[in-house]
């Protein structure tokens, strides 16, 4: 069962919102998040590197103490407020017509620690060690992680409750991704919800792993470093937007890879062929229609791949998904690529980008051949985090992104 709190969030005024709120860190490059940034943007907190001239290494000391000073300045600034009282929040995004539902809450570090918050995807350390830095200098959590649960009646019912009035928070983005937000601010309410997730059996990570584990980590830092704890301080806790399991879509999360192995396209074509049978479906953009079925794009037409019977195994939660399948076949068997973590020979290309990006990587000759993948469903994310594995390297993409700068919490 797992713990949920309220807490007093620290946020934009109505006014500002459209201006502070960003796109998440690492869904921009430094020069992307350069030009993106207007003067109130959460951007020169979360990339703080951007206020120098020329942009400097984000993982230096000068990047990181910009990046407390501008946390400051804009709470001194009045672009940034905190919430007199703990709320929970309600955070719903609408994409292509579609919106889904959130409540911003804080979660629970033992909790992740227990196994109670359900991870689907290693972390590595490097990424671990600068979130946790961010948290630390900054003693808040500056970003939600994203999380997904078992839906329940009684928690949409106070949800639906709350939307049906004037939201705090209303705007569409520059990318056409809609961003409401509600606050609950009823005790009762409140109370009830928190009462509802201690009979919860467990939170997923959707997204935002080395988020969650930088805020587990900080979190039992500062509980060595007080002798006087109590186990009631904010430093347990991090903030997450949970979202309902069926209110989430899981989209594609395709493979560039820079080079044959050696091999001629023909030879490639050939090799694969023991495997999946193979139908060349021309120049236009060929999408994968089911599981099991893949699009190749090679030297400017589009291939069907459809994995043979006896492949893969059904049984197996890993073994079954199409990730497994396309790296044991192809990718590892025929290109010689065994880890997808640390091969600079590999890139991948989240589905929100378009087939048309896989293509553009091909022809212009930075990569040589690309894969589309059928998107992995919410049940098989659940399914193999229940069972303790352990998904391959950039199997998941979920969008829209959560919006930073809506809400954040402060450890202490």
């Amino acid at each position: 069962m797992v713990r949920v709190k309220p807490f007093a969030a620290v946020r934009p005024p109505k006014q500002y919102v459209e201006e502070v709120a960003a796109r998440p860190y690492d869904v921009l490059n430094s020069a992307e998040a350069k030009v993106e940034a207007g003067e109130k943007s959460l951007l020169h907190i979360t990339k703080p590197e951007i206020d120098f001239d020329p942009i400097i290494d984000e993982h230096s000391q000068p990047a990181y103490d910009k990046a407390v000073d501008n946390f400051k300045a804009w709470q001194e600034k009045g672009w940034l407020v905190q919430d007199e009282k703990p709320y929970y929040y309600v955070y719903a995004q609408t994409m292509e017509g579609r919106t889904q539902y959130g409540l911003v809450v804080c979660a629970h570090t033992d909790d992740y620690a227990e196994g109670k918050i359900k991870k689907h995807e290693l972390t590595r350390k490097d990424k671990e060690d600068d979130r946790m830095i961010h948290v630390r200098i900054q003693d808040a959590n500056i970003e939600p992680v994203f999380f997904s649960y078992p839906d329940n009646d009684e928690i949409n019912a106070i949800v639906n409750r709350y939307i049906t009035g004037d939201p705090e928070y209303d705007f569409v983005a520059a990318d056409g991704f809609g961003h409401h937000f509600w606050v609950i601010d009823d005790q009762a309410d409140i109370d009830r919800i928190t009462e509802i997730f201690a009979e919860i059996p467990a939170f997923y990570v959707a997204d935002g792993h080395h988020r969650t584990a930088a805020a587990a980590r900080v979190g039992a830092e500062k509980r060595e470093g007080n002798p006087g704890h109590t186990g009631e301080e904010e430093y347990n806790w991090f903030m997450t937007v949970a979202f309902p399991d069926s209110h989430l879509k899981i989209i594609d999360y395709n493979r560039v890879v820079k080079d044959l192995n050696g091999l001629t396209p023909e030879q490639l074509i050939a090799a694969i062929g023991e495997d999946f049978d193979v139908k060349e479906e021309g120049t236009e953009i060929y999408k994968p229609s089911r599981l099991h079925e893949f699009s190749m794009y090679l030297e400017g037409k589009w291939y069907s791949l459809v994995a043979k019977e006896g492949r893969y195994d059904d049984n197996d939660p890993i073994g079954v998904l199409d990730v497994t399948i396309l790296s044991n076949l192809v990718l590892d068997k025929i290109l010689g690529i065994k880890d997808l973590r640390t091969d600079k020979r590999i890139d991948f290309v989240g589905g929100i980008r378009g087939l048309g990006e896989l293509s553009r990587r091909v022809d212009n000759g930075e990569m040589k051949v690309a894969f589309a993948l059928y998107p992995v469903s919410m049940k098989q994310l659940v399914d193999i985090a229940d069972s303790g594995n352990i998904m391959p390297p950039k199997t998941t993409w979920f969008e829209p992104k959560l919006r930073s700068g809506l809400a954040i919490h402060k450890l202490s």
